[in-house]
Order: C-alpha cells, then structure tokens, then sequence
C-alpha cells in the first residue's frame, strides 16, 4: 500500500515509543478498491494521554505554519483523539472493546484492549474491518473485508441484528455505503433491517441527516432510496416520501401522461438530476418536488385524477421534513422555493409581463436551479431525455428581459419610501402596501417607471386606503 509519507513518519513516531499502530476504516478500504484514500484513520495500543504526550506541540521541522503538531481530545471518552501532524489530520483510536447501547448509538461502556483483532470485532462491516500494520504490514482481516471488497458486498461483522442493535445509524449507513460504491447488501444483512427501526427511530435527526446527504449526493441516489422502502427505512424517516409509492397519475387505475407513479417519479427526477452533476439543494428539490400530490389527490367524474397547487403542498411537507431534519435555514428555503415555483408551463402567449412576473417570483438567483429541476421533472413523467429545445425559448425570453433593465424587485423602483415621506404620506402599514402595488402597476407596464408617474399614482392608492 502506498502510504502517504507524513502517515508513516507519524507511524515511526509510535514505533519508537514500543508501540503498535495500523491503518484503518476508509482508507484500507480504498486501498483495496485501488483508490486513493481521502481520510487517515490509525489504530493503536497506545492510550489516548500517551498519544497526546507523543505528538502535542511537538516540533516537526523548520518554522512555519505546520512547525507545531497539535492534538484535539475531539472523543476522548472513547478513545479517540485528532492529531494535526505536518498538515495533515489524522483521528487515532485506542484499541477497545464496547458493551451496552442504551441510546442506540453510543456505547455505555468502552475498555481499551490491547489487540486489533478485538478492536476490528466490534466494527460495522467487513470491509471496514481489515487493518494494514504500519509501516510495511501485513493486512489483518478476520472477517474477509478484502474478499467482500472483491466481491462488492456490505456484510455485517458478525450478527447483523447485533450490530444494528449496537447502532442505530448502522442500517441507513450501509445503504448508503451501497449507494455510494455501488455494492450489493448481503441478504442477511439488508433482512436486519427492518427488526431494528426502533433502534434507528433514537438516532439524531442530524446524524440521519447527514448519512441521507451522502445518499443524495451519489451517482444514482435511487439504489439506497428503494433498499430504505424495502426495509422500512424510508417510511421511518421520510414517511412523506414512501406516502407516494402507489399513488397513480392523470387517470384513476392506469398511467396517462406519467408513465410512474409519485414515487418512482420522484426517484427517477433525483437520480436525473444527480446524473447531471447538479447541487445537492437541486436534488432535494427533485426528491421532494411532489410529496404533496398524495394529500392533494382528487378524482373527477371522468377519471382523471388531478393534483391542484400539489406544489404549495409539496413545499410545505418539504420544509417540514427538512425542519425535521435541522437543515440550515438557507438550504431549506432555496429548496421549498424550488419546489413552489417547479410547475411553470411556458408557451408563446406569455406576455412580456407575465415574463417579468415569472423571473419576480422564481427569484433571478434561482433561475438555473429551477430551470435544471424543470428538465429532472420532464425526464421523470416517462424516463425520456427532454428536447434539446427545451425550455429554450423561455430562457430566452427572460435573457432579454434581464438585460431590458425592468424593474423586478422594490428596489429597481424609481421612488422609494423615502420619497413617498416626502411626498406627505406617512410611514406606517400601508407604506407596504403601496410600494408593492407600484411595483406591481411597473410590471405590467415599464413606462410608468418614472418619479412623477409612481408618485402620481402612489397618491392615489393613498388616497384609497385613506389618510
């Protein structure tokens, strides 16, 4: 295995000091896949304080910003410490055995051991359990990691429903590890499942979060997305999701123009937009653009089921569920914007002000966005790549639009509050109001965009609300 250099300075480090330490976790995974490794986990014998006393502040070389190593107890408790050496991090572990799981995620009690193959014991999944002893090896592999490697499969260590018992995260990380390297899930493994969503139930929304980013962020998010329906996964933590399998689209008891139901629909317009390279606020929006057609799904006498402003639904759910979730305030809005504004059908007959309005509502800064989640929804109706065409000519229209200099927001206004103030009204509730009515009265026609007219007409709305 090639180590990188400063990996095995720090490994000579503890060889002088009479102790053992090995490679572990992600990068002998990636080692065996023929990868190169992007994280450096180290196992040791060594205690926590004597890895701390080994390299905190210790000099490494001539002055500089890397001169000084450094350590942070970042889990301590448990074993693990962080060492900032010559640049690079590295999170080393104390060999260590655990027992109890009350909380379905930690251990309750940790006791440091003294050989790795103990400490692998306790792992997750084979393939992260094989350890390269630093500096020259060999590889120890108690559980056959390299050979699942090999043969692309996630197979628990030991008994599954332990290990899942032990941890919570566990089933929704190997999803996600399926989805991400593209391996197949052992058959008694995936079976676990669903006799631990008790367990998964007590994980942190956060921590559920972050293992369901990973997923989305993969190249075909749909491989873990349908393994968490199979298991149960996706009705525990994305219940509003799983509420779509089933629900048909266009006509009551067949397929019209949608050839998938909610579900699959959803699925195939992520895994477009993940194929395409797109941001992940994108691909959520794509996930979760028609959570809202099952609670607003209607049949009319004819048949046809309809799905009316599904969209305000869909982004309501959507910003409950990312609520739910604790995603960053800015995500979550970017997102259920996307997803409120994704049902825009453009044809030739849109006026030039119904152009403007489309750019006011979508938000200028948004545009790329929802034009990439309108192309995810088209392809998803039927699996077929949209036109090259497509969208084209709206995009067009809002290019000259732009670069007409109308006014589109508040600010682009020729008068301001101030200038109404000025002007003898009065700042207070209906201030508001007016402005927003001005800004209004310009869309439709940009001519009246001028100090005179708006403060014209601001008198007269005044007037209408009373002085």
């Amino acid at each position: 295995m090639n180590i990188h250099p400063t990996v095995q300075e720090a490994a000579s480090i503890f060889a002088e000091a009479g102790k053992q330490v090995f490679l572990v976790g992600g990068a002998v995974r990636d080692f065996l896949q023929g990868r190169k490794p992007k994280d450096w986990d180290l196992a040791t014998d060594a205690r926590p304080e004597e890895v701390i006393g080994l390299f905190h502040k210790r000099n490494t070389g001539p002055a500089g910003k890397d001169r000084r190593s450094f350590v942070v107890p970042t889990g301590i408790k448990h074993g693990t410490v962080t060492v900032h050496f010559k640049g690079l991090c590295m999170e080393v572990t104390t060999f260590r055995s655990e027992s109890g799981y009350s909380d379905g995620r930690r251990p309750d009690t940790v006791e440091f051991g003294f050989s790795i193959e103990e400490d692998l014991s306790r792992r997750d999944f084979t393939m992260n359990a094989a350890a390269y002893r630093l500096p020259r090896g060999p590889l120890v592999d108690p559980f056959g990691g390299r050979g699942d490697v090999k043969k692309r499969v996630i197979r628990c260590v030991g008994d599954p429903e332990q290990r899942f018992s032990e941890d919570g995260l566990r089933p929704l990380r190997a999803l996600r590890f399926a989805s991400q390297l593209e391996f197949k899930v052992d058959e008694k493994t995936l079976a676990a499942i669903p006799t631990v969503l008790s367990i998964t139930a007590k994980v942190a929304p956060e921590r559920a979060r972050d293992e369901l980013d990973k997923i989305i962020a993969s190249a075909k998010p749909s491989n873990a997305l349908l393994l968490m329906e199979k298991t149960g996964l996706l009705a525990l933590l994305i219940p509003e999701l799983a509420a779509c399998r089933g629900v048909m689209q266009d006509r009551a008891g067949g397929f019209g123009f949608h050839r998938f139901d909610v579900l699959d629909h959803s699925l195939l317009a992520c895994d477009f937009a993940a194929r395409r390279g797109t941001e992940q606020h994108v691909r959520l929006a794509a996930l979760y653009h028609d959570i809202g057609k099952p609670p607003a799904a209607q049949t009319d006498d004819a048949g046809v089921r309809t799905f009316y402003r599904h969209e305000k639904e869909s982004s309501r759910l959507a910003r409950e569920l990312m609520l739910r979730f604790r995603y960053p305030n800015a995500v979550t809005d970017k997102v259920c914007r996307l997803v409120e504004e994704h049902m825009f059908h453009y044809d030739e007959t849109w006026t030039d002000a119904a152009v403007r309005r489309f750019v006011i509502r979508a938000g200028e800064e948004n545009l790329p966005d929802l034009y990439a989640l309108r192309r995810a929804d088209t392809y998803a109706q039927a699996g077929k790549e949209p036109a090259p065409q497509f969208l084209v000519p709206l995009m067009r229209r809002v290019e000259e639009t732009l670069a007409a200099g109308r006014a589109l927001s508040l600010k682009d206004l020729e008068v301001s509050g101030k200038d109404l103030i000025a002007a003898g009204m009065p700042a207070g509730r209906h201030m508001g109001i007016i402005l927003n009515e001005l800004l209004e009265a310009v869309v439709d026609d940009p001519a009246l965009n001028t100090k005179e007219r708006l403060l014209e007409i601001a008198g007269k709305i005044h007037e209408r609300y009373g002085k």
